[in-house]
């Protein structure tokens, strides 16, 4: 429409000033021949109009906008707005962003690797040459260290341990396990080897000192938490029954070979939180939960490169098979 040549061609016949010729016989005689020449061609007698004419510059705008696109499929990278146009280049994106996620994933990976191998090969290892999890680090509290050594991950037998590895990991929220593990000696005296029977039949004038090592909000969830210990022992045998009924008398064994693999809770941890919630503990959400079964053993998540996570897979071996042996005994 903004080409005037091609509206004045078209609106030529309907009056233009620019054709000199006055409308007579001729033009009809044209139209004559041109109907003879070829007779299948029906033209109308009357002169278009302006609004006929805008419909066809229309159709042919839209045709060549079809052809436009249709020719646009065959490019690779065409500047068409045509829809047809823009998926092969949504797909070479989508293609190239995956792809350069695999790529970021394996230089992650080699870096850790060459950051282990690294520090093993500088020196700085352990005095014992064992490979550790790679949150122990040889700077690492020495009470941390033996923690990772000699408990964390066994699985555990002892209602009392189990309670006590409870309370001590509703303890992270507020500190570490370096400050946990530090102050241990003094929790425990004060909480009678995490006894809940004794536990359970402390009052809070007797545990002023413990406000020093704990919060009130903690020291109050330890003492509610025992009598509800000693509710799930009258009702199921055992606090251990009851915590090894949720892994089906198994611990789990996971293969992590990094870090960052270790996930903070899982759907197990947040189901226990639910139970244990309901049942009226407090201070036990799904991460602690988790920790809690980290740490008793109920779930082994060392790396497989480190020397201990063969060692708690064996321990998991035999506490199954000494449960089988009990129950095929009763």
């Amino acid at each position: 429409m903004s080409d005037p040549l091609r509206s004045r061609s078209v609106l030529g016949p309907t009056g233009n000033k620019l054709q000199r010729k006055p409308p007579g016989m001729k033009l009809e005689k044209k139209k004559k021949t041109v109907e003879s020449k070829d007779p299948k061609t029906k033209k109308p007698d009357t002169p278009a109009s302006p609004t006929t004419t805008l419909k066809q510059c229309s159709s042919m705008t839209a045709s060549y906008s079809s052809d436009a696109s249709s020719s646009c499929e065959s490019l690779p990278l065409s500047v068409a707005s045509s829809s047809s146009c823009k998926k092969p280049v949504r797909r070479s994106g989508s293609v190239s962003s995956s792809f350069s996620g695999t790529l970021r994933r394996k230089q992650v990976d080699e870096k850790e690797d060459k950051a282990v191998t690294g520090s093993a090969s500088n020196g700085d290892c352990f005095a014992d040459g064992r490979k550790r999890c790679a949150w122990i680090t040889p700077k690492s509290d020495p009470s941390y260290v033996a923690f990772h050594d000699e408990e964390w991950g066994v699985p555990v037998q002892d209602d009392k341990k189990l309670f006590e590895l409870l309370c001590l990991s509703g303890a992270l929220s507020e500190l570490s396990w370096t400050d946990i593990l530090s102050r241990r000696p003094l929790l425990r005296e004060v909480f009678m080897d995490f006894d809940p029977v004794a536990v359970s039949e402390l009052n809070e004038k007797k545990l002023t000192s413990a406000v020093s090592l704990l919060s009130e909000v903690k020291i109050r969830s330890i003492l509610d938490n025992s009598r509800h210990v000693c509710k799930i022992v009258a009702e199921h045998g055992s606090f251990k029954k009851y915590m090894y009924s949720f892994v089906n008398n198994k611990p789990t064994q996971n293969q992590f070979r990094y870090g960052r693999q270790v996930p903070v809770k899982t759907s197990k941890a947040e189901f226990i939180s639910k139970d244990l919630v309901r049942r009226g503990f407090r201070s036990v959400s799904p991460t602690v939960v988790y920790s809690f079964m980290q740490a008793a053993g109920l779930t082994n998540d060392h790396l497989i490169g480190c020397f201990r996570y063969q060692e708690c897979c064996v321990d998991a071996e035999t506490t199954t098979k000494a449960k089988k042996k009990n129950e095929c005994d009763k």
